[in-house]
């Protein structure tokens, strides 16, 4: 029994998104063949990236430069009323999230109740923690409680970011994804790492590298992992890309196993600019990320592309 990627749509089937228009309303241009870039008021001339969407894809947090923060950049969220409804007017998620540093890097559990981001904040184990904060209602994007700092177990000197929590599928072992940096100018490298953490947010243990994943001479980034725990998209510099950072994707046979050997995703949702910060619906078939090709409103903008109707999964 071979397991293989899923591939997302070719140029012909994305749909790029105007208006701010859901893909599934099926709007479309020729502007930017094969993904589709969010418009005003999710995109702005600032620079928006490292978006994710709620488990019922009604909330969209994302992080931006834009006016009205509280720092260098904040996090924000957006809502529509159904899932073929345009997005609201962002707002800030206020001071229990944002402070004067930069906040980044939002991701939700499965299930809605915890939402993990990265912290320059003071009181933190290094250059950048990773920080937890709960809610007990699902429906209310501003009933979160003040965050806190996942500790030594996730947190070290160095710099933690990008945080991917996948709840359930592997039996709380090595179930939160995040990445690692070291210092050293042009020699740093940054690596994917895993922890065990509880359905409540709490740490297990000390994360541990995932050598798979990772090219120990280059940078690593954002790991976005479906929801089964049998397919896994990053960002990487390493060879064979088509530019800066690319979109790769990996899979395996079952949650316990290995991850295969990272696989490019070529164009149209690479280009030889900067693609990165993936991020998977939790269906699965909605990839956004971050670019800085041309198209877009600012400096990064958020893109999204969606699965072909033939890209399922085959046994």
């Amino acid at each position: 029994m071979t397991t293989v990627p899923r591939i997302f749509a070719s140029s012909a089937a994305l749909a790029l998104l105007i208006g701010c228009e859901s893909s599934r309303s099926g709007a479309e241009s020729a502007l930017a063949p094969g993904v589709g870039g969010l418009q005003a008021p999710i995109n702005s001339p600032a620079s928006e990236n490292n978006a994710a969407l709620s488990p019922d894809e009604l909330s969209l947090y994302f992080t931006s430069d834009r006016p009205g923060g509280f720092g260098g950049s904040d996090i924000w969220v957006s809502g529509r009323a159904c899932v073929d409804c345009p997005w609201g007017t962002p707002a800030n998620l206020g001071p229990l999230f944002n402070g004067p540093g930069a906040e980044a890097g939002p991701r939700l559990s499965i299930d809605g109740h915890l939402l993990f981001f990265q912290s320059d904040r003071p009181g933190g184990q290094g250059s950048g923690d990773i920080y937890v904060s709960r809610r007990a209602n699902t429906n209310d994007d501003f009933a979160w409680e003040p965050a806190a700092n996942l500790g030594t177990g996730v947190n070290t000197a160095g710099n933690e970011n990008a945080a991917d929590y996948l709840q359930s599928a592997e039996d709380g072992a090595g179930n939160l994804y995040f990445n690692r940096g070291t210092t050293g100018g042009a020699a740093a490298t940054v690596d994917f790492y895993s922890a065990a953490v509880t359905r409540d947010g709490e740490t297990r243990g000390t994360a541990e590298l995932v050598v798979e994943l990772s090219d120990l001479t280059t940078q690593d980034q954002h790991a976005s992992v479906r929801k089964d725990g049998r397919e896994v998209f990053i960002a990487s510099m390493r060879t064979g890309g088509l530019g800066g950072l690319d979109l790769w994707t990996s899979t395996r046979q079952s949650a316990h196993e290995p991850w295969s050997t990272p696989v490019n995703l070529g164009a149209p949702l690479n280009t030889v600019l900067t693609d990165q910060q993936p991020s998977l619906s939790g269906d699965g078939r909605t990839l956004l990320f971050s670019s800085n090709r041309p198209g877009g409103l600012g400096g990064n903008d958020l893109w999204i592309a969606t699965r072909t109707p033939n890209g399922k999964e085959t046994q």
